[in-house]
């Protein structure tokens, strides 16, 4: 099916197709200029509302009361609700006084060694090929290989946990098989909520200095956490260490793989990584929408919603929208004031746009950017489609330096739907 197929007035279709997913820009302007703000019926038996506008989708974000993060709206196979993105103010702020001294400047600074001799260490691994597979050998390993050190957990279940993060976002069915999807997803729950209740024992009985560590010892009002709140930390930091980092690297590599002259001003004036950064987290947006349960009544732009209703705020569409961001299909590293939305689904969801997780992608930008020799075509050949091995028109394997690949799933191109934080 092609976006032409799709009825304007329901989103739904349009948004998952894949060719949304390879390129999504213009899909995000048609939802614009035709339908956006929307409510159809869902599989589910109920309805969906979706907003694509700048302005709508920050409302949200700031109304809880109205668009709640409560669990109901999304079922990943968790068995308890994923704190803190799963727990609306004012009890939210709570569990963010709890894990916010957890990733401080210092503390993260005491992994900022570790991180950039892990970063030359996976370059220096693919270096001399002249190419690599940037979502295997660089992508996932970095972000998994210092949340595992950060978390105190052995290096060696990594291809568990990397497994449990596959299955939960991005099953292997037919995406239109709800149900199986579903089944997986519960079945991961499960396996996570008994890895984590043997680690969360182990850190009772012999504790180390290590985040889930510090998290089991650690108190809200006065108290220890219970275990439904140690298991829905746990299955939360696990999401977000292992999958939104990767998304964001994957998303950034592959625009400057595609864009040669941007990745050389980088190069060129390192001070304009920091602004980079920020650039491409709205213009990629890696966590390309989250998802809200209505609480109340409410109307926007004349479309009714009902309390119940499932809310799908599509955070790329907002970022991409003209009457907020000026070229906003374009990507300014110079940008000025760039309140993107993504920044905003950081906060709303425990990760603030000041988290030292945005200050190491910058680092790690940073680092890859003068290992790759200046003046070489990162990507000869690799198209937006981003698949590790793209079929050149002779119809051999096109050989590129950076080959990223980012797993399609019917939601993301090497995103994913604001599930993680």
């Amino acid at each position: 099916m092609t976006t032409d197929d799709v009825r304007i007035d329901d989103p739904t279709l349009l948004l998952f197709d894949p060719s949304t997913a390879n390129d999504p820009h213009a899909t995000y302007q048609q939802l614009h200029n035709g339908c956006p703000v929307a409510r159809v019926p869902d599989p589910s038996g109920g309805h969906s509302v979706y907003l694509s506008r700048y302005e709508d989708v920050m409302w949200a974000l700031r109304h809880p009361e109205v668009f709640s993060s409560a669990p109901e709206a999304v079922d990943i196979g968790q068995e308890q609700p994923l704190i803190p993105l799963q727990i609306d103010p004012p009890d939210h702020a709570k569990y963010r006084r709890l894990l916010d001294p957890q990733f401080s400047p210092k503390k993260m600074a005491l992994l900022e060694d570790d991180a950039r001799a892990l970063v030359n260490k996976l370059i220096d691994a693919f270096e001399q090929r002249g190419h690599c597979d940037f979502h295997e050998e660089f992508a996932t390993p970095l972000p998994s290989g210092m949340f595992l050190a950060l978390m105190g957990l052995p290096q060696g279940d990594l291809p568990t946990f990397l497994r449990w993060r596959d299955e939960t976002i991005r099953p292997d069915v037919d995406p239109q098989d709800w149900e199986a999807a579903q089944a997986i997803r519960e079945r991961v729950g499960h396996e996570i909520t008994a890895y984590f209740e043997q680690a969360i024992e182990r850190c009772r009985a012999e504790p180390v200095d290590s985040l889930l560590c510090r998290v089991v010892q650690g108190e809200v009002d006065g108290r220890p956490l219970t275990r439904d709140e140690l298991l829905g930390t746990c299955h939360l930091l696990l999401l977000g260490g292992l999958d939104t980092v990767t998304a964001t690297l994957d998303c950034m590599i592959a625009y400057l793989a595609n864009h040669p002259d941007q990745r050389q001003s980088l190069v060129d004036d390192p001070s304009l990584t920091d602004g980079a950064v920020e650039e491409l987290l709205r213009r990629e947006t890696p966590v390309m929408m989250v998802v809200r349960v209505l609480k109340q009544d409410y109307e926007i732009r004349g479309v009714q919603f009902h309390a119940g209703d499932n809310a799908t705020l599509l955070i790329g569409a907002a970022d991409a929208d003209v009457e907020e961001f000026s070229d906003a299909d374009g990507c300014d590293f110079s940008r000025e004031s760039n309140r993107h939305a993504n920044g905003a689904a950081r906060r709303a969801r425990g990760m603030a746009p000041s988290h030292p997780r945005v200050r190491d992608r910058r680092r790690h930008v940073a680092a890859l950017l003068p290992r790759h020799p200046p003046g070489r075509d990162p990507a000869p050949g690799l198209g937006l489609s981003r698949a590790a091995r793209r079929e050149a028109p002779s119809g051999r394997e096109a050989e590129s330096p950076l080959r990223v690949r980012a797993p399609f799933t019917s939601s993301s191109r090497g995103r994913n739907a604001g599930l993680s934080s």
